[in-house]
């Protein structure tokens, strides 16, 4: 079922969705690396040429994980990336990731309609009945983000992870297909 459906373009008012490829390492290491992206992730190592290889051999390859790059409609430049990992299709259920790379691409709305663009090709083409999310307390554009694409708080993992020194708390949302009137003015799957 996932096979079939993951070389899928989707296209969006101001962002185009392609699906990775090997080709794409050099930016994912360069976006994974940002500061102002690896501030966001709970993981936090340098990630390098040598761990995106293996995670698109084993995790893309296998199918646990659906990744897209996110291109600017405007001049077709990359500017992030969006997943689904965990993909469990017993229980139709992922767990939904995103990050803009690019820091002149941040705080113009192409993550919330990205997130608004892959949240439906979830539910719709890939036949999700559940997309979970993680997102860190304080983060807060992306929680707002989230929130207008129809997910739903579903708590909080107090102290949950060290970071920077301190304890953080940990977000939980998710949206279920019965919910995705809200994202798309119909009934979901």
């Amino acid at each position: 079922m996932i096979r079939e459906n993951i070389d899928k373009i989707l296209y969006g008012e101001k962002v185009v969705l392609r699906p990775i490829t090997m080709e794409d390492t050099d930016y994912i290491v360069k976006w994974r690396n940002n500061p102002s992206v690896q501030k966001n992730f709970i993981f936090r190592e340098k990630f390098t040429n040598e761990m995106h290889k293996h995670w698109m051999e084993t995790k893309v390859k296998d199918g646990e994980v659906v990744q897209y790059i996110i291109l600017s409609a405007k001049d077709n430049s990359p500017i992030g990336s969006v997943y689904y990992r965990d993909i469990d299709m017993q229980n139709k259920s992922a767990e939904f990731g995103i990050f803009i790379g690019e820091n002149s691409a941040r705080g113009k709305g192409l993550g919330t309609e990205t997130t608004k663009l892959f949240t439906q090709y979830g539910l719709d083409t890939l036949n999700l009945h559940r997309i979970s999310l993680r997102v860190l307390d304080g983060n807060d554009g992306a929680y707002k983000a989230y929130e207008k694409a129809g997910f739903e708080k579903e708590g909080v993992f107090r102290d949950m992870v060290y970071l920077d020194g301190k304890y953080r708390n940990v977000i939980f949302m998710a949206i279920l297909s019965k919910d995705t009137s809200d994202v798309s003015g119909t009934e979901g799957v």
